[in-house]
């Protein structure tokens, strides 16, 4: 009888071992290592002994020696080895029996002749049971070379000691077979102990189906019916079910039968698996054969316990006892398998990277349950440390039901209620496996995972909650803004509004009427239609373009129900573009849709800067078409169309284009420079705005805008200029102005009373200086006059609080003007960028000189031919203005000798017509004397046809597209803050510019209906890498979160990177221990094994990515490396 049991394994196997011990009343003894000194087993049991030396943690669950120490250390009277390590050795069974302690297990004779392959083999044949042609088995690779032309190709090479899929590998051709052969011959050495190999034939698509045996010491032997384990990778099994599903009767009976003869024929005792494979496909289809025996558990072996009801581990101590299956009430008969179960292994390993084992902490576990849900698991816990020396399993999850379909329907739901942080697993993997169709109708092989590599690349979790988090802790501790003293939020400001659909607006009649019915009765009313800018060009001009889409989208239900009179509100395009991916984290077409949804009857306006689109060069018309095609699938309506330099021929394509959807508004502007009110004006004429507005409505224009992009235009020219306008042109006029010298109010009144018929303004809160007019001021200069706005003052007043808290949020972005400037009237700057003129000079250290920078830009200005001022033209004076101010240059003679300076690359593209030709000629000599010697690059790039024709079809990839093409930087900084951190526009401003305070919880809605709790509970002092461990709570739930203080300065010794670029670099494939087998100075040939990798049980081989000579090695002889760490150089 056995009293107390030794598990020489460990994890999960180990605690499967000691529950069942447990229920029989036995006492527990573990071993582990000491780097395996935290593991669950450990713990589980009633004693545990440390085994082995450090620094060799499989050696010590290897060592026979050790595991006999400890059982007659502990006065263990039984030894029950798992599956794996020593489970299928026989010295340790035949160790035991010399001690005098009971092997839970087959005694070693019938190991050797089970768990060698080759002696099962010929069992087999005796038996009966057929078998799969084989060679002898040899540790010489030159015999096996010969044996495999007598036997074919494709060919397994099998470690006669193998198991769970180590020291196999399957060979196609020929030329692979040595490789292939030395490879698994480590590999079984180093798990085994024993290299020696035999090659077999093998099966054309076969499914792999094993049955499950147990025998008495009476001699009894019966089955507990079949699994099927075809789901594999590299031979090593991923999902198992019993009974095989869609298995014609006769087959199943056939294998039943012939693994109870073979095991028979063996004398087999204990429990096992005969194995067996099916072929699915050609001549030999429905017919089997016997593979090998595994004389020991199975990882798998809980489905079959939860079809019979029988606890296999518990029997197999109890057989070890002595007792039989009459003593247990076993017999075959009385065994009737109920339902279906499958197991679903969860690896720490990444399918998208070749299953890459992970190393790492767990930061956040949470497991399934429920109905027909079993879970096995080793030591899987929030800040369990996952190593790079044993197996990647982190857990079995086992489901069960009446049917196939059940037990797969409560894999599916147990899969997604996993959640598993701070490592990989592959439960996307496992999730797109259950959900193919080809699986649910059972039509599976040993190939289903290489016949379907996009399983590999599935869907993985979002893990929002940690992503969002990670952003808030590193914000939190880096503050890159300094927080103001009091914040409120924004959304409490709002008025009240009684639930319900908005009225109709301008979006339904744009609809109704389409856009030249729209423009014509634009043209025909009384009241002066209004724009709100406060969504675009306000926030541009006033706080650096930085307002997020939340704040954006909060207030627009409040203006759909109480502002519906307006005309539109300019929303999108522009710079606003360019932000939200370089700095916001955001995709602008995300915000444009999100604005459409949260405004559904105002027309939605943006700004479209002709061919350039928005950006800052031309770009083919197949870009501007699709980018228009797009903005108005998504939600544009009208596009307010402009050239930099007024080129007409340089808006067409844009214009076109609009023209061409039959549902959108062109509005294209003319853009106002000078002072067309001076006689002494040669240039900006009212004769040049009209030639200019004949052109505009050729094109075809629906409306005729004026663009005073730095508030120029006095009211006296508004009066010329609009009159004129409507005299000469029957469209209507659409002004937009900036604030800056303080004045503009009075301008918009005079083109009212001029008759224009709309004009651009912007709440209070977020008007004046560099910004639009106040619209509450236009709404009260207007009321009870013939052209009323129809907008109530009440209302547009009631939402001045929210736009003031809004501004408040970011007041690290504030332009830095105190008040309204008449200097405008001199240097012209617009009004966007005036603002971010003086950040600029800031980061220059030019902030004391900020006057001499506008003296500048108004020379730069003259000196370059007075251009119309508005992105990209003005940024082509200002980083001139910038450049020379730095410089100390004298105006004068920078003018007479630009070729004796070096200028921004803008400037010399600028003046060699990149963005067209000047308004007035260019400036002579001056232009030929800067563009001596220098060769500008061309900015119109070219198309491939695959991306002319992904223009052509709307939706996402062509957005993705059109982020790419258009900026390509900013689109790869937004990729990598969405894959580091998630979709960070749904984190509240506050706490996305300034972090969390300590203790305060704060709500994220990541989607309508799903909510994050956060808090902040502590931050640690920095390591000796300068990292912080932030607490964080999400949900209740705590997480630590390592976040580097970027403020403090550390020097550390990084491992050298491989360049992935660079074939003369070769990098380590995954983490694990590296041994080289060449030094530096040796020849090497391409695919040669240069050195082999050990990690999770796994030995694979490093090639050399080139021919050549051994450069230099990175590492020792023997390291720990991580993924990508340079292992050495090849000099070609």
């Amino acid at each position: 009888m056995i009293a107390k049991v030794l598990v020489a394994n460990r994890g999960e196997i180990a605690i499967r071992a000691f529950r069942s011990a447990v229920e029989l009343g036995l006492r527990t003894v573990a071993v582990y290592p000491y780097e395996d000194r935290y593991s669950l087993h450990r713990m589980k049991a009633d004693e545990a002994y440390q085994i082995g030396e450090p620094g060799h943690p499989l050696r010590a669950y290897l060592s026979i020696e050790e595991i006999i120490r400890v059982a007659k250390l502990s006065g263990a009277d039984a030894i029950y080895p798992g599956y794996g390590f020593l489970s299928e050795n026989p010295d340790l069974a035949r160790a035991c029996e010399e001690e005098g302690i009971v092997f839970i297990g087959p005694p070693a004779s019938v190991l050797e002749m089970a768990g060698n392959k080759v002696t099962a083999k010929e069992y087999a044949i005796a038996a009966g049971v057929p078998v799969l042609a084989s060679s002898e088995a040899t540790t010489d690779i030159d015999a096996l070379l010969a044996a495999a032309e007598g036997i074919g190709f494709p060919i397994f090479a099998k470690a006669v000691a193998g198991g769970g899929g180590r020291g196999m590998r399957r060979v196609d051709k020929p030329a692979a077979l040595r490789e292939a052969l030395e490879a698994a011959m480590r590999e079984a050495e180093t798990a085994f102990g024993d290299g020696r190999m035999f090659l077999e034939q093998a099966v054309m698509r076969p499914r792999h189906i094993e049955v499950q045996i147990i025998a008495d010491g009476t001699g009894e032997t019966m089955h507990l019916f079949e699994r099927d384990c075809s789901v594999q990778r590299r031979h090593q099994k991923v999902i198992e079910i019993a009974p095989a599903p869609h298995l014609e009767e006769p087959i199943r009976a056939a294998l039943l039968k012939d693994a109870v003869a073979f095991a028979r024929s063996i004398g087999y005792r204990n429990a096992g698996t005969v194995e067996f494979l099916v072929d699915t496909a050609g001549e030999r289809a429905g017919q089997h054969v016997f593979i090998e025996m595994n004389p020991r558990i199975q990882v798998e072996h809980t489905v079959t316990e939860e079809i019979t009801d029988v606890d296999l581990v518990n029997t197999q101590m109890r057989i070890a006892a002595g007792e039989s299956f009459a003593d247990m009430g076993l017999s075959q008969e009385g065994i009737v398998p109920r339902g279906f179960a499958m197991q679903c292994r969860i690896t720490t390993e990444d399918p998208s990277a070749d299953f890459r084992p992970d190393t790492g902490k767990i930061t956040t576990y949470r497991s399934p349950g429920g109905a027909g849900i079993r879970l096995d698991g080793g030591t899987v816990n929030q800040g369990a440390q996952i190593s790079p020396y044993f197996d990647s399993m982190l857990a079995k999850m086992t489901t069960r039901g009446r049917n196939f379909e059940t037990a797969v329907a409560r894999a599916r739901r147990g899969l997604a209620e996993f959640r598993i942080r701070g490592v990989s697993t592959n439960i996307s993997f496992l999730q797109a496996v259950v959900e193919d169709p080809d699986f649910l109708a059972g039509d599976v092989s040993t190939a289903f995972i290489e016949e379907r590599p996009h399983l590999l690349s599935a869907k993985v979790s979002k893990d929002r909650g940690t992503k969002l988090l990670t952003w808030l802790a590193d914000v939190s501790v880096n503050q890159p803004h300094t927080r103001p003293a009091v914040l409120v939020n924004p959304v409490a400001k709002l008025p009240m509004l009684d639930s319900g659909t908005p009225p109709e607006g301008s979006k339904q009649r744009l609809d109704a009427l389409g856009p030249r019915g729209f423009a014509q009765q634009l043209r025909s009313q009384v009241a002066l239609a209004v724009t709100d800018t406060t969504f675009r060009d306000a926030h541009q001009s006033l706080l650096a373009t930085r307002v997020r889409t939340k704040d954006l989208v909060d207030v627009l239900p409040v203006v759909a129900q109480t502002t519906p009179s307006l005309l539109s509100i300019e929303a999108w395009g522009g710079a606003t573009y360019d932000v939200a991916l370089r700095f916001l984290g955001e995709d602008p077409w995300e915000r444009l849709a999100a604005l459409r949804e949260a405004l559904p009857n105002i027309c939605i306006q943006m700004l479209l800067r002709g061919r350039n689109t928005v950006g800052y060069t031309p770009y083919p018309v197949e870009v501007t078409t699709a980018f228009v095609n797009e903005a108005r699938a998504t939600g544009v309506d009208i596009f307010r169309i402009f050239d930099a330099l007024n080129d007409v021929n340089n808006m067409r394509p844009a214009i076109d284009a609009v023209l061409d959807t039959g549902t959108s508004l062109a509005e294209v502007a003319l853009c106002y420079s000078g002072n067309l009110l001076d006689p002494a004006e040669d240039l900006y004429t009212l004769d040049y705005y009209l030639r200019l507005a004949e052109k505009i409505v050729d094109a075809g224009a629906h409306v005729l805008a004026i663009k005073d992009m730095a508030g120029l235009l006095r009211a006296g020219a508004a009066t010329q200029l609009v009159t004129a306008l409507r005299e000469r042109f029957d469209l209507p006029v659409h002004l937009h102005t900036h604030d800056t010298a303080g004045g503009q109010l009075a301008t918009l009144l005079a083109a009212s009373e001029a008759g224009v018929d709309a004009v651009d303004v912007a709440s209070a809160a977020m008007a004046g200086t560099t910004s639009q007019p106040s619209l509450s001021a236009l709404v009260a200069a207007l009321d009870n006059t013939e052209r009323s706005t129809g907008l109530s003052l009440d209302n547009v007043c009631a939402m001045e609080p929210y736009w003031e808290a809004v501004r408040a949020q970011y007041h690290p972005f504030e332009s830095g003007l105190p008040g309204p400037t008449g200097r405008v009237y001199h240097h012209e700057i617009p009004g966007g960028q005036l603002s971010n003129l003086r950040q600029q000079a800031i980061a220059l250290g030019l902030a004391d000189r900020f006057e001499d920078i506008e003296n500048w830009y108004a020379h730069a200005s003259r000196i370059l031919g007075r251009p119309t001022k508005v992105t990209p033209s003005s940024k082509v004076v200002g980083d001139l203005a910038l450049h020379l101010v730095a410089m100390d240059v004298d105006p004068a003679d920078f003018e007479a000798n630009p070729g004796a300076y070096d200028v921004p690359d803008s400037v010399v593209g600028f003046m060699a017509g990149e963005l067209g030709d000047l308004p007035g000629g260019w400036p002579e000599p001056f232009r030929t004397k800067l563009l001596k010697g220098k060769s500008p690059k061309s900015t119109m790039g070219s198309l491939s046809d695959d991306q002319v024709e992904a223009l052509a079809t709307p939706g996402p990839s062509r957005q993705h597209l059109l982020n790419s093409l258009l900026f390509p930087g900013p689109t790869h900084d937004f990729e990598a803050v969405r894959e580091a951190f998630g979709d960070v526009s749904v984190i509240p401003t506050i706490d996305y510019l300034y972090g969390l305070p300590l203790g305060e919880e704060s709500v994220i809605e990541v989607e309508p209906g799903v909510s994050l709790y956060v808090s902040l509970e502590a931050i640690s002092e920095p390591d000796d890498h300068g990292v912080r461990t932030v607490t964080a709570a999400l949900n209740g739930q705590l997480r630590p979160i390592s976040i580097r203080d970027r403020s403090i300065s550390v020097v550390e010794t990084h491992a050298e990177k491989a360049h992935a670029d660079n074939p003369c670099h070769v990098g380590a494939p995954f983490s694990g221990v590296v041994t080289l087998g060449v030094s530096a100075g040796d020849e090497v040939v391409e695919g040669q094994i240069i050195a082999t990798i050990e990690a999770m049980k796994m030995e694979a081989g490093i090639s050399a990515s080139a021919s050549g000579t051994v450069e230099r090695v990175a590492i020792p002889a023997t390291q720990q490396v991580e993924a990508g760490d340079l292992i050495l150089v090849i000099s070609a």
